[in-house]
Order: C-alpha cells, then sequence, then structure tokens
C-alpha cells in the first residue's frame, strides 16, 4: 500500500486474499469431500464460511473506515497521538480479497485432499 515491504502485514488483518476466507473455505470443502455433501458436518462448516466471508465484507470492513476517519479526526486537532491511541485501520475485507480468498481456500483443499 505504501510502496515498502512491511512484515507486519503478513499477519496483520486485512489485506489480499482473505486469510480468513481461505480457511473456513478449506475446511467446507474439506467437510464436503470427507463427509458428503448431504452431511450434518459440511451443513455447519458451510454456514460458519458464509457468517465469518459475510463479516469480513460487512462489519469490520465498515469499522476499519470508521477507524481511518477517527484516526484523521484526532491528528486534525493537532498534538500526537500517542501510538497506543491510534486505531487499527485494517480490519476487514472487500468482496475481491474474500473472493480471492475463498477461491484459494478452494483450491488448497482440492490439492491436499
Amino acid at each position: 500500500m505504501h510502496r515498502k515491504l512491511d512484515f507486519h502485514r503478513l499477519f496483520g488483518d486485512g489485506g489480499m486474499p482473505s486469510g480468513h476466507s481461505a480457511t473456513v473455505t478449506a475446511m467446507a470443502v474439506t467437510a464436503a469431500l470427507e463427509y458428503g455433501l448431504a452431511s450434518p458436518v459440511f451443513a455447519i462448516a458451510a454456514i460458519l464460511a458464509i457468517i465469518v466471508m459475510h463479516d469480513a465484507m460487512g462489519v469490520r470492513l465498515e469499522a476499519g473506515k470508521h477507524a481511518r476517519v477517527l484516526n484523521q479526526l484526532m491528528a486534525s486537532f493537532g498534538g500526537g497521538v500517542a501510538p497506543e491511541d491510534v486505531l487499527k485501520e485494517f480490519l476487514g475485507h472487500t468482496p475481491l480479497q474474500v473472493c480471492f480468498g475463498a477461491l484459494l481456500g478452494f483450491c488448497m483443499a482440492l490439492l491436499m485432499g
């Protein structure tokens, strides 16, 4: 984003692709392969995947936008803002990041299964 390598972004929230989406999609695909599409295990995994991906694109993405505006507002009042008071802005994912995460999880489950 800032044209420099930041290793903290590898383990932080947000970004491309969505690691959360990849994980829950891989879990759902693995459940489908192991237990079948009609199994309760797959149903639970699929519902969990839908909830996690919806949350990443909805509530968490909006919370990140709010954090960005609040950080700008705090900075505009002048004076320094203590590092511990700066809000995390990278919380959620765009729909494209979630889609690529789901695609990655799907492919990994097929490759490993």
